[in-house]
């Protein structure tokens, strides 16, 4: 599959923006080139699919507004230059997007937002209400409070961590290079343009160069890093110059471009570490319903859990049991224990009245949850294929029960 096409299939994308391509030093922001790209944004919306831009650019645009010298800044500055700058630069995205009829979402991030479970599902629960709003979220690194023991050191790594966490399709990274070469083109003419990567492996490693070389001061490494975190999520990524006028648009016409291929389909690259990486906190019991539920590819809704176990916090790693006792699913549950408790059995219009505010929909969410397949021996078998994790009829064949009249209704 070519850069283009998987551009033009990819239903859920993650666009990052570097500084350099939204900020010049001299007169500020780039207006012209960033309505050209919202326009692409906009394009790729107007077709139903969901786009998430990680963009940098605010401490580039706050210390041009503050009059701030070139060259290296105290910590304090770099964080004063970031409040500032993230305010002129929410709005010019929010302007542009409106401009199209689009509303902007802004997400500051810090490292434990992604890489602690508990924060982690906060994090995606807020960014999938803006997707299902209709809204595109603009995420980038709180470098108000960031530092550099608890930051991700660069907007291809967030990004990056941010596609896994929305299972993302594709990774669009915007560059001033276009794509990946043997070597690094400025100063070998020798160097060949690598239209697509199987599998990024040490060869295609030592072409990013090492920390000392000009190709890595030019952020190849860091997108590379970038590379492996999202194509081992099963996301595919692209590398190509963002400094031309519709970048966006310029892939689709096939201009030169690198692509990533994934190393498995996000769905079930998640699951997979969901079911064999992570420690079980506690059991919850459900009811045949659920089970038929969960086995159609539904989330576990709070109606078909019975019985609660152990003492978990949202995030931990639960085991879904039947009534038997038997080991159904395991997955990330999106309440605390004493909430789980609380709402056991109860409806969707129940369970605002039992906690005394707005419920989240699944005690598991689909996308956290691996089953245990039939036949399987023991433990969690392979996980199911993106098409079976996302099917939404029920079984219309038996009765239902609470858990699935709640799905129905």
């Amino acid at each position: 599959m070519s850069a283009a096409a998987s551009l033009g299939r990819a239903g859920r994308i993650v666009l990052k923006i570097g500084s350099a391509l939204l900020v010049d030093r001299q007169t500020g922001l780039r207006r012209d080139w960033l309505e050209t790209l919202v326009a692409d944004v906009a394009a790729i919306a107007s077709s139903g699919r969901d786009v998430l831009v990680v963009s940098s650019g605010a401490i580039a645009l706050g210390r041009k507004v503050l009059g701030l010298p070139h060259g290296a800044l105290k910590l304090e500055e770099s964080q004063a230059a970031a409040a500032v700058g993230q305010i002129a630069l929410a709005h010019a995205y929010g302007e542009l997007l409106g401009a199209h009829g689009l509303t902007a979402g802004q997400i500051l991030l810090t490292l434990g937002d992604t890489e602690e479970r508990r924060r982690y599902l906060n994090a995606r629960a807020t960014v999938g209400t803006l997707l299902s709003l209709g809204a595109i979220p603009v995420i980038n690194e709180n470098d108000t409070v960031a530092t550099t023991e608890i930051r991700y050191g660069d907007n291809d790594r967030l990004a990056a961590r941010v596609a896994t966490m929305m299972s993302a399709d594709l990774l669009v990274l915007l560059s001033d290079i276009d794509g990946l070469y043997t070597a690094p083109p400025a100063s070998d003419p020798t160097a060949r343009h690598i239209e697509t990567v199987a599998a990024i492996t040490p060869e295609i490693e030592a072409m990013a160069g090492g920390a000392a070389s000009i190709f890595s001061r030019g952020g190849m490494k860091t997108k590379i890093d970038a590379g492996k975190i999202a194509t081992a999520a099963g996301a595919s990524m692209i590398i190509t110059r963002g400094d031309r006028m519709h970048p966006l648009a310029a892939i689709e016409r096939g201009e030169r471009a690198t692509l990533f291929r994934p190393t498995a389909n996000p769905v079930t690259a998640r699951k997979r570490w969901i079911a064999g990486h992570l420690n079980t906190a506690g059991r919850l019991v459900v009811d045949a319903g659920a089970v038929r539920a969960l086995r159609s590819g539904k989330s576990l809704l709070p109606a078909g859990v019975r019985v609660v176990h152990g003492e978990f916090g949202r995030g931990d790693t639960i085991i879904v049991a039947d009534e038997e006792g038997r080991e159904v699913a395991r997955g990330l549950v999106a309440y605390d224990a004493a909430e789980a408790r609380a709402v056991a059995g109860l409806r969707s219009a129940e369970i605002e009245a039992a906690l005394g505010y707005e419920p989240r929909a699944a005690m598991i969410h689909r996308d956290d949850l691996v089953m245990e397949r039939h036949g399987s021996a023991g433990g969690v078998a392979t996980p199911p294929t993106r098409a079976e994790a996302r099917i939404d009829e029920p079984l219309a064949a038996e009765p239902r029960t609470a858990q699935e009249e709640n799905h129905a209704g």
